[in-house]
């Protein structure tokens, strides 16, 4: 796993005088006081724990529900599916604030759990690796768990956030949604693995936002940057590359010297790949981008190859794809990719082609002077909490999706920013959680004080019942 940490740049690049609340350093010892990191680890390695792939996110998002709902953030669940719903918490509203949403998202990278999928992607070395679904605090005080780190680290920092505000005796006259989203990490729906069963990102923040009940003027997607910030993200395409040839009876071939004169389009994949391969590093060169907000660099790389069924050999096959995973930087359309690999495949010499984007997302970019007030909001927090100005993210973190693409969209500024992506500390984590907290009192402003809890734990509002 690279690490990425301490390799951003170190200068600043928001102003925490465009925060729309100028928080105090009381404000900031009484919301310190009240972030008690060993209930935060407890709640991220406890909620790590629980199994929670792609297309398996009910138990997780039940029991961030069952949280929210005894810790006062009045939760409601919202999905295109009882398996994998959104769930929604919310905080302050008191007055006249600014609105800030947080997300972050239920399902973890990991194989997928079907035997006959991974068994063709993974070793089986790879596959017995405990940190895909166990995560736990080693002897050192590190986190181990890429449940944690990706994403439910972040979630919990900003849900103890949420609850130190709380704690601390702190209203906000705006609100703050807190919400935990399935499907950011995927799958997409192709080919054969097609319909709602499949589909990843469509119901996760997507329907969060348009079904969801929230009215951001902000947001934050909380995951790992290792502290720095970044309001840019790319998006991606996979397009399909299928090369036609001719299927031909095994005991009547008569096979040529030179493979690339098979009439099997399988043995044409040495050409096709050196001309896509060249194509990707032109395209990678020509697409960096670099923004008030860091650097994007977006990638190329072959995803799958399929040809043939291993069932009915004999005649070779007619068909053979190549899928080719292509980011995209924010301002980058996915016809830009269509017609470089069109071109690229137009020099090889095969019998016969197509190309086709099975999956298409762009990525977006807030408005410098629009995301302003929370670039500061974040800056000032960072400030307040760690001692050091807000820095610009790893390139790394702004060249990939992540859920404030989402909201970019539809024009509500966002970012992405949160704690260290790789073995984070309980420290590491309560540093987190109070730049979260200081966040929300920096954007949302004041209110009224909130009300005791008294045990209850009703649920309210526009929820599916599931």
């Amino acid at each position: 796993m690279a690490d990425y940490s301490q390799t951003a740049p170190g200068a600043a690049f928001a102003d925490p005088a465009k925060a729309p609340y100028a928080v105090s350093e009381d404000e900031r010892e009484a919301i310190a006081a009240a972030i008690d990191s060993e209930e935060l680890v407890d709640l991220a390695l406890t909620l790590g724990n629980i199994p929670s792939r792609s297309r398996e996110e009910r138990a997780a998002a039940e029991f961030v529900h069952g949280w929210m709902a005894r810790e006062g953030f009045r939760p409601r669940k919202v999905g295109a599916t009882p398996e994998r719903p959104n769930v929604i918490g919310e905080y302050g509203g008191t007055g006249r604030g600014a609105n800030l949403l947080f997300t972050a998202h239920l399902d973890t990278e990991s194989p997928t759990g079907m035997i006959e999928h991974d068994r063709f992607r993974y070793r089986e070395s790879t596959l017995a690796d405990p940190e895909w679904t166990q995560c736990w605090l080693d002897e050192e005080g590190r986190i181990h768990g890429y449940p944690v780190t990706n994403d439910r680290g972040p979630m919990s920092c900003f849900l103890i956030a949420a609850k130190a505000l709380r704690k601390a005796g702190i209203g906000l006259a705006g609100k703050t949604w807190l919400t935990a989203c399935p499907g950011e990490i995927g799958p997409e729906p192709i080919e054969e693995f097609s319909g709602i069963g499949w589909n990843g990102k469509d119901i996760g923040a997507h329907y969060l936002f348009h079904h969801g009940g929230v009215a951001p003027d902000y947001a934050i997607a909380a995951e790992g940057t290792d502290f720095g910030l970044t309001w840019q993200g790319c998006g991606y395409a996979l397009f399909r590359i299928r090369i036609f040839g001719q299927g031909m009876f095994s005991p009547i071939l008569d096979a040529p010297v030179d493979p690339h004169r098979h009439p099997n389009p399988i043995y044409r994949l040495g050409p096709v790949i050196d001309a896509l391969h060249a194509w990707g590093l032109a395209y990678e060169r020509g697409s960096v981008m670099e923004t008030a907000s860091g650097k994007v660099m977006p990638k190329v790389q072959l995803a799958s190859v399929r040809g043939g069924m291993p069932i009915d050999f004999g005649a070779g096959t007619e068909v053979c794809a190549l899928y080719l995973e292509v980011s995209l930087n924010p301002r980058q359309k996915a016809a830009d990719a269509w017609h470089g690999i069109v071109d690229a495949m137009r020099g090889v010499d095969v019998e016969d082609f197509d190309v086709e984007p099975v999956v298409v997302r762009h990525g977006f970019e807030a408005g410098p002077d629009e995301v302003a007030p929370l670039a500061g909001a974040v800056d000032a927090a960072t400030r307040l909490a760690r001692g050091a100005p807000l820095e610009q993210a790893h390139p790394v973190f702004s060249s990939m999706w992540r859920d404030h693409n989402v909201f970019n969209m539809h024009r509500i500024p966002a970012v992405t920013t949160g704690m260290p992506r790789w073995r984070p500390t309980a420290q590491d984590m309560a540093s987190s959680a109070l730049v979260y907290a200081l966040t929300m009192l920096a954007v949302c402003g004041r209110g009224e004080a909130p009300a005791a809890l008294d045990g209850a734990t009703s649920v309210y509002g526009n929820e599916t019942p599931f």
